[in-house]
């Protein structure tokens, strides 16, 4: 007897219309949008979406039947709903590195007195999975779900290091380098000469290279067969986290990023 399907069919790859639910596909389009702002109306997202008003509002009516997204009464405007959440920790519960990495990131706040973040990759991009704050007032605020580039990121950074150089050149090819601030990376050899440094001392700097003012320093995190599979930071204001004190910060996130590499089975190459 030949074997039964495990979760996927042979054409599970192919991606035409034929094996796509084209409606689906708009109302998870929705999901998106509506979880990029903090509230949207009904006009609002059909024109973002480029859908219509009447298409829309069905679709919105079947997510918020399943509870993905709700709906603020006094301004008819539309958020996520309680059921992303659940789909969200769902996620969050695959592995053990958020769970091992909060008491570390917490220690880490203390120590440096400033953000500790969790991110790891998500389609080429940094997605941030857990954070830290400090108490201070000037802060670094990345909320769990927040994407940014790779290129531009501490933890982004610390995870292209320690790519095989081949798939660090093929991310930069299919995404760019966006010029965010005058100390970005926007050529492939600046970036490159970036990363061996960030492999020599074992912990990369975002030095303002996303944002004007803001300083991260990131180390990565390895899975059991020596891989990058996350990255831990410290963000902060420049005039507190100064590229002498980084130093002193890489130290300390590098140890922190290695506790979790230890804590969840990993092994650092």
């Amino acid at each position: 007897m030949g074997s039964k399907p495990r979760g996927r069919p042979k054409a599970f790859t192919d991606k035409t219309d034929q094996n796509t639910v084209q409606s689906l596909d708009r109302a998870l389009d929705l999901v998106e949008i509506v979880a990029r702002h903090p509230g949207i109306t009904l006009s609002a997202l059909a024109e973002a979406s480029g859908q219509a008003v009447a298409t829309v509002f069905r679709a919105l009516a079947t997510l918020q039947g399943h509870g993905m997204v709700e709906l603020e009464e006094p301004g008819q405007v539309w958020h996520v709903g309680v059921g992303a959440f659940r789909l969200g920790s769902a996620f969050l519960r695959r592995t053990k590195v958020v769970e091992r990495a909060r008491p570390v990131m917490d220690r880490l706040m203390r120590e440096t007195r400033e953000t500790a973040n969790l991110g790891m990759e998500s389609r080429e991009e940094v997605l941030f999975l857990s954070q830290v704050e400090t108490h201070e007032v000037i802060r670094a605020f990345f909320p769990p779900g927040t994407k940014g580039p790779m290129h531009s990121s501490g933890i982004g950074k610390a995870l292209l290091a320690w790519y095989p150089e081949a798939r660090v050149r093929e991310i930069i090819a299919r995404q760019g380098l966006a010029k965010f601030t005058a100390l970005t990376l926007t050529s492939e050899a600046s970036l490159l000469r970036d990363l061996a440094r960030t492999r020599e001392r074992g912990y990369s700097i975002d030095d303002q290279e996303r944002a004007e003012g803001m300083r991260c320093v990131a180390a990565p995190i390895f899975n059991a067969h020596g891989e990058p599979v996350a990255g831990l930071s410290v963000s902060g204001p420049a005039f507190r986290v100064s590229l002498a004190g980084a130093v002193t910060i890489g130290a300390l996130v590098r140890a922190a990023a290695d506790r979790v590499t230890e804590d969840t089975g990993g092994v650092r190459p």
